[in-house]
């Protein structure tokens, strides 16, 4: 099966030296590849940001991987992502969620929130494959 993609970007925030925010999605059978490039602060695109969101819903992947390695940082918006994909998959779904590539700021703010508790992080994305793939239904977070 093809991907489903998808891309917009913020010029405005390239102009002034920020990368602009882009969340692509890649859709294989019933697994979903968010990679996610740039800054996800509040303010910074919160439509785009809630429309992607929305996006993945749609989807309705029995399993995600949020590939966060081009991702230096984030904040409110970036944290409501992040539960707002993990609800629909997880809580809503019974599916599997994980996180991949976490920078040191973006694990420091999921440490904060206490959220690395919660959510499955692994360091690379073949790991955070290898965690998708395993039926072991009582999977801890490793972060």
């Amino acid at each position: 099966m093809a991907p489903n993609n998808g891309t917009r970007g913020n010029r405005e925030a390239s102009v002034l030296g920020v990368r602009p925010i882009a969340i692509d999605i890649e859709q294989y059978d019933d697994v979903c590849i968010l990679r996610c490039h740039g800054r996800l602060l509040a303010g910074m695109e919160d439509d785009y940001i809630r429309a992607r969101m929305e996006d993945v819903k749609k989807l309705k992947c029995s399993r995600v991987l949020a590939d966060f390695k081009e991702v230096p940082s984030v904040g409110s918006s970036g944290i409501a992502f992040i539960v707002g994909i993990y609800t629909s998959v997880v809580k809503q779904s019974g599916g599997r969620f994980v996180l991949t590539g976490a920078t040191p700021l973006v694990k420091h703010v999921l440490e904060i929130t206490k959220l690395n508790t919660l959510i499955p992080l692994a360091l690379d994305f073949g790991s955070g494959l290898a965690v998708l793939r395993t039926e072991r239904a009582d999977l801890q977070p490793t972060g």
